[in-house]
């Protein structure tokens, strides 16, 4: 049968930039998929990983019903029957060993589909267990927890004005690559070369990446050493007069304290533990506050760290210093179509802890490194039942190996995953939902974080079948038996929920609702980001708190370890840092073979000088160990990490045995988080650490 083509415009889904998509199809048959011109954000920009939408929609591995596990081998089962069995045994075992006896962890592709993010609440607060986890604690925690006490609200994130500024300082991201992270900018590249035009791009990284080698200019920094670098910067400003609030002045507070911080922290006390040297230092310091625009902006690498609390405060004191906070061309805060930054989720901490280490809780969060002892430690509260949404912990969390081995100790568990993965192969029963194509779209999270004010709404290229149900279908279902029935949300779909938050928001008043973004598939441009000042912020007084009391405090946590930054310790003489990669952003994305094809990408990163001193040669299969484990892995030899760094990425190790992705596991690669400590966190936070690691290279 012959069908008429048709096209459908629509964000991509698999990462933070949500690219505007052209899709053309025919029937069942995706026929191209390119970056739409006429998006207001992305401007035609496209990855490798949009076109992967394809792979996704088509892969004959993805589960599309649900699925037990039995002695024999997985059977699929009809949605009632596998709704009934998870509710009756997630009950059961709250009804018998107490609410903390269900664990739920989340991994980050939740936030990229609505459904999920919109409805899962529900789901989660009829569970009312304190044992939740999720990868924000393996990712960003540190952002929220400075803007918590910052702020006033811990998803109040700055953003920076790309778009208008003439100095960008990075710290520990690489945009050029990930188009943006906590901060949606897609078609980095384009607007990189745009920022150059009018100024200079400097990155601060213990690897020369993508974005570094394109800059003006890269300084190298011993992994774990951005607090140091930044508050050198910040002494700077204050020693050398060049502190300028201008507008900010009337909505700040604790300026002093923060002076007398950092008046320590001279560039040439910290020269030799960064690895930067003061003279250079003090030139970023100057350029940035004599520029007429900038923005410092930092992410993964000053985040998954011992001091990223320490970090993300700094970051925002460099902006904040220098006048380029809530102005254009420095950090912004979004004014979005729908807005979830409201009083009543402003967050809270330190309400409950952990049952084995005490950690405590951080916006209804436990640090994920205490997801494997909590299943483990036998007693009152212990992990017997797991929930896992679109996550795969055993490859993206501290310790992974050691999760691996817990996970298959519980009494029962459920996944909510369109793959039998590393993690779900552990799972009683899977339920699969619909994904990308298949599904309706809006961007609640990224919306948020966007370097321009945007709205768009997509609709599904394919309708699901009578076997497959939507996310949020089945986080209602659930829900409603997990409730006794009671379970009656005021909007029976997210496109609703949207609809109101639409007519709500800020642009309501001008007839902003989904049906005029139906009307405008492309999108709709609501402009360039606007100061928001004092009104945004979410603190009693409408003030910034610049010296938040656990920020000054966690110093003194710093200098202790000042001594240890300037020394080598012999066991462990390296330091292990991650790296991003064009077409990998999570370990799903690896079962897509033009995500996948090419070279081995999964290689361990040795400078030259430490390649030598070892006698290693490129090619050559080493062992990397670290005081938890460790791994083999290919020897690639380059200048672009500096001496006495390695660097392996994230996301691989598809090398378990009943897992069903036939494409990653023909290029496993292997997991560095086998290797990383769930008991090294930044205290401040509970993130985990994951770049700065110790490790050493055995090459016999």
């Amino acid at each position: 049968m012959k069908h008429t083509p048709r096209t459908h415009y629509r964000a991509c889904n698999l990462c933070e930039a949500i690219c505007g998509l052209e899709i053309q199809v025919s029937g069942d048959e995706i026929l191209s998929i390119r970056g739409d011109q006429e998006d207001p954000l992305s401007q035609g920009h496209i990855c490798p990983k949009g076109v992967a939408l394809q792979d996704i929609y088509q892969d004959p591995d993805r589960l599309r019903q649900p699925v037990r596990r039995t002695a024999t081998g997985w059977e699929t089962i009809s949605w009632t029957e596998a709704f009934d069995e998870v509710a009756t045994r997630l009950q059961h075992l709250q009804a018998t060993a107490g609410r903390s006896a269900v664990g739920v962890y989340l991994g980050n592709p939740n936030t990229h589909n609505f459904g999920t993010t919109l409805f899962l609440p529900d789901f989660l607060r009829s569970l009312k267990t304190p044992n939740l986890f999720s990868a924000t604690s393996a990712d960003q925690l540190p952002h929220h927890f400075v803007a918590y006490l910052m702020f006033g609200h811990y998803f109040l994130l700055p953003v920076p004005d790309l778009d208008r500024t003439d100095y960008l300082l990075v710290l520990g991201a690489n945009p050029l690559v990930s188009n943006g992270s906590l901060m949606t900018a897609p078609a980095f590249p384009k607007r990189m070369r745009a920022i150059q035009a009018r100024g200079r791009v400097v990155v601060v990284d213990p690897r020369r990446t993508e974005t570094a080698d394109k800059a003006d200019e890269h300084l190298f920094i011993r992994p774990g050493t951005d607090a140091l670098f930044l508050l050198a910067i910040v002494h700077t400003l204050f020693a050398e007069g060049l502190v300028q609030l201008g507008a900010l002045a009337d909505h700040v507070k604790n300026l002093e304290p923060v002076a007398a911080a950092v008046q320590a922290y001279t560039p040439e006390r910290v020269a030799a533990s960064t690895g930067v040297a003061a003279a250079k230092i003090k030139a970023i310091s100057r350029e940035f506050a004599a520029a007429e625009r900038a923005v410092c902006y930092g992410r993964m690498g000053v985040s998954t760290q011992e001091f990223g609390g320490l970090c993300n405060w700094l970051v925002n004191l460099v902006n904040i210093l220098t006048g380029n906070f809530d102005r254009p061309g420095g950090a912004m805060f979004t004014t979005p179509a729908v807005d979830t930054v409201l009083p009543n989720r402003a967050g809270k901490l330190g309400r409950w802890s952990s049952r084995v280490s005490q950690h405590p809780e951080r916006f209804g969060e436990l640090p994920v490194a205490a997801l494997t002892e909590e299943i483990l430690t036998p007693g009152d509260g212990q992990i017997r039942a797991l929930v896992t949404s679109a996550g795969n912990p055993v490859l993206s969390t501290a310790n992974g190996a050691a999760l691996d081995e817990a996970l298959g100790q519980l009494d029962f568990m459920v996944a909510i995953d369109i793959y039998l993965n590393e993690t779900t192969r552990h799972a009683h029963i899977i339920l699969p939902p619909t994904t990308g194509l298949e599904t309706t779209h809006y961007d609640v999270v990224f919306h948020t974080l966007a370097v321009r004010n945007t709205a768009k709404f997509s609709e599904p290229c394919f309708e699901k079948t009578a076997d497959q149900r939507h996310d949020y279908e089945i986080f209602q279902e659930l829900t409603r038996r997990l409730t006794g029935g009671t379970y009656d949300p005021p909007f029976a779909t997210p496109t609703q929920m949207v609809d109101a938050g639409l007519r709500f928001g800020a642009y309501g008043k001008t007839g902003l609702s989904v049906q005029q973004l139906q009307d405008h598939p492309h999108g709709i441009d609501l402009g360039p980001l606007q100061p928001v000042l004092p009104g945004r912020l979410f603190t009693e007084d409408k003030k910034i708190d610049l010296a938040p009391a656990s920020l000054l405090a966690d110093l003194v946590r710093l200098d202790g370890q000042l001594v240890e930054l300037d020394n080598v310790a012999p066991d462990f003489p390296l330091r292990l840092i991650g790296r991003r990669q064009l077409r990998s952003n999570n370990s799903w994305m690896h079962n897509s073979q033009r995500l996948v094809k090419g070279g081995d990408r999964c290689t361990l990163l040795v400078h030259p000088d430490d390649a030598a001193a070892a006698g290693m040669v490129a090619g050559q299969v080493v062992t990397v160990q670290s005081a938890v484990g460790s791994l083999q892995i290919a020897v690639e030899i380059s200048d672009e990490v500096m001496p006495g760094v390695v660097s392996i990425p994230h996301g691989w190790g598809h090398t378990r045995r009943g897992t069903q992705q036939a494409v990653a596991e023909a290029h496993p690669g292997v997991s560095m988080n086998d290797i990383t400590d769930p008991h090294l966190l930044d205290a401040l936070t509970g993130n985990a650490v994951f770049n700065g690691v110790p490790v050493r290279v055995v090459t016999g």
